[in-house]
């Protein structure tokens, strides 16, 4: 079988991908309190396409008390709870068989430590992230299901865009700021046209010439990294090569980059994988 021909475009997710990942506070918080995991994300993929989550981040309602109510609300759906234990007794013959109540959960104080928790940079990506920058052999573009933070939030920045990681990019591509977010198609359609923009305005520069910009990007041209089964799946729809990011477990995804690029990019950090801990809200009303 012929080698694939090298990618013009490598595709990042930003949470579970560049930085921590959010869902690592997630289950972190679940097993804390004894939850099976898995429900917080259960709840938020049942409530698609219009939940408080999803219209948070295609930037339709501001973060304020209204969308931490509904955001609460979402989490303590009795229906959709029992649904889930469920699943979860049928699967786990330790669990008990009867559903227990909707366990009482603090949604606001989650959803902060998820942010605050998944702002640093992931040892093992951001490290080869900066080494594919500095290569130039690539365009370094994002696609990212985001929030805007409002003014007086510790994670706020008046230019969004003016971060460490982001500043990293040839094309940002934020769904928040877009009214678009994965895995809807329409998404992978904007970002693919913004890339193949980018390479056309950057056609006659000496990299563009060495790399070909000139015949735009097709989908075949991307490498698509995500840590979500469905985001990769929509990715490769559109015809992009994918690579899956394992919660905790970036360093193989490292080396599959590796593989693709024919680039040395993995830095020195121990490749041991990020196990749970417990992180429990300072106030919290028992289950």
């Amino acid at each position: 079988m012929a080698a694939q021909k090298p990618p013009k475009v490598l595709l990042f997710d930003i949470g579970g991908v560049c930085v921590v990942s959010p869902f690592q506070a997630i289950l972190d918080y679940e097993l804390s309190l004894g939850i099976p995991p898995g429900w917080v994300n259960y709840s938020i993929s049942k409530t698609a396409p219009n939940g408080f989550w999803h219209r948070l981040e295609r930037g339709e309602i501001p973060m304020d008390d209204g969308f931490f109510a509904g955001f609460n609300a979402d989490i303590h759906h009795a229906e959709r709870w029992a649904t889930f234990y469920k699943l979860q007794a049928a699967k786990d013959p330790s669990l008990p068989q009867e559903v227990p109540p909707v366990p009482k959960m603090d949604g606001q104080w989650l959803f902060n430590d998820m942010m605050s928790s998944s702002a640093g940079p992931d040892p093992w990506m951001y490290p080869a992230l900066q080494q594919l920058n500095k290569s130039g052999r690539f365009i370094l573009a994002a696609v990212s299901n985001t929030v805007i933070f409002p003014k007086g939030h510790k994670l706020y920045r008046e230019d969004f865009y003016d971060d460490p990681i982001r500043s990293l990019f040839d094309v940002f591509v934020s769904s928040a700021h877009v009214g678009l977010r994965k895995p809807d198609a329409r998404m992978y359609e904007y970002t693919l046209r913004e890339v193949d923009k980018y390479a056309r305005a950057n056609a006659d520069t000496e990299k563009g010439r060495a790399l070909g910009w000139a015949d735009g990007v097709k989908p075949e041209d991307i490498v698509f990294l995500d840590d979500i089964g469905e985001n990769l799946k929509g990715g490769r729809k559109m015809g992009f090569r994918t690579i899956k990011v394992s919660l905790g477990r970036a360093f193989e995804a490292v080396d599959e980059l590796e593989a693709v690029t024919g680039l040395k990019l993995a830095g020195d950090h121990p490749r041991i994988p990020i196990l749970p801990k417990m992180n429990k809200p300072k106030t919290l009303a028992k289950i």
